[in-house]
């Protein structure tokens, strides 16, 4: 089981240490913007380190959208990101599914997805994995409750897509989150990622504000069995100031 933290870009390395991370999650550019990455400071040491690396994408990537002028820039984004996530040695990219309007219908979402997949497939693939991450709300979401999950999974899961579980997120989407790695392995036949959260508030509100592991609405014994039975690197994506505590309670 290797435990860590979703850290400040310009020194993961530091911020690791500081944590007792054995994996880290960062973001390459501003996660609220449309900028190609540029090369890390850290890419060489980075590549080098024992530590797993993966890289959250821009919130802005919508892949699923039926708006042309979210989802070029989007697709075009997914591919940048990845080709930086390979110079640094990271394990692969975490994107959001993404939604549709309201007045959309939720299969072009996935229709969406499923051709940049395609796409991608023809040039050889991607640089790194992408792993698509559960959202907690909107009704047109791609991947907020699992039978959404499941829906798209048929439509990317032939392409190799990965897939991160954020549990807060889950929660917050109303999926009980006793035996919920199971039912992920069920739909998506893997688990790539967990994104270990607890939630600020309650089951089924649609709402994702993180909190750290004990201070929020999950019970902490739910999550440890999550990090126990999930197989796969945690990252706790939670206020900085208790992520070391986190990481410690979670390894106990």
């Amino acid at each position: 089981m290797q435990i860590g933290a979703h850290v400040r870009d310009d020194d993961p390395l530091t911020a690791a240490s500081e944590r007792g991370a054995e994996v880290v999650q960062f973001f390459l550019s501003d996660p609220q913007g449309w900028k190609t990455p540029q090369p890390h400071p850290q890419e060489e040491q980075l590549r080098d380190s024992e530590l797993r690396v993966f890289v959250h994408s821009p919130y802005v990537i919508n892949v699923a959208s039926p708006n042309n002028r979210i989802r070029i820039p989007s697709r075009k984004s997914v591919l940048s990101q990845t080709a930086a996530a390979a110079r640094i040695g990271a394990e692969g990219v975490v994107v959001h599914g993404g939604h549709v309007t309201k007045d959309d219908d939720p299969a072009e979402g996935v229709a969406n997805w499923r051709k940049l997949f395609e796409r991608q497939a023809a040039e050889g693939g991607f640089e790194v994995p992408v792993l698509i991450e559960n959202t907690a709300g909107g009704a047109n979401a791609m991947a907020r409750g699992f039978d959404d999950l499941a829906r798209l999974w048929d439509a990317v899961g032939e392409f190799g897509a990965g897939f991160c579980l954020d549990t807060c997120h889950a929660y917050a989407a109303g999926e009980d989150l006793v035996g919920i790695v199971e039912r992920v392995r069920a739909i998506t036949g893997r688990l790539d990622l967990v994104h270990l959260n607890d939630s600020r508030d309650p089951f089924g509100s649609w709402r994702d504000r993180h909190a750290n592991v004990g201070s929020g609405t999950i019970d902490p014994e739910v999550l440890r069995e999550v990090c126990a039975t999930a197989e796969a690197p945690i990252v706790v994506e939670t206020p900085p100031e208790g992520q070391a505590e986190d990481i410690a309670y979670l390894r106990g």
